[in-house]
């Protein structure tokens, strides 16, 4: 009985590599529409890609998500303290000029 060796997964591996490698775009737009009048528009966009592929074409949006990224999460929350800070720095002024309005 002779043993047959499969080419199937070595297949598989080069077209996944080749994917992740150049990368692949898959677009389309789903419309809901009633008495020629739009009602609805859907627009799906995936791209897969490796991590290297998709920052050489400048997409870097996970490393600036902070619900992914701890060092976005940091700075959202340096922003939001800051703006903090002004906001309260802002009401403290207004308080004072109302207070010298009165007198």
């Amino acid at each position: 009985m002779a043993i047959e060796q499969s080419t199937q997964s070595n297949s598989i591996v080069d077209v996944l590599e080749t994917v992740l490698d150049k990368g692949v775009v898959i677009a389309g737009d789903i419309r809901v529409g009633l008495a020629d009048v739009e009602l609805l528009t859907i627009k799906i966009r995936l791209i897969v890609a490796s991590v290297d592929k998709a920052k050489e074409i400048g997409m870097d949006w996970w490393e600036n998500d902070p619900y992914l990224s701890s060092k976005a999460a940091e700075q959202d929350t340096k922003a939001l303290e800051k703006e903090n800070e002004e906001l309260q720095k802002r009401i403290e002024r207004l308080e004072k000029n109302m207070q010298s309005n009165r007198l």
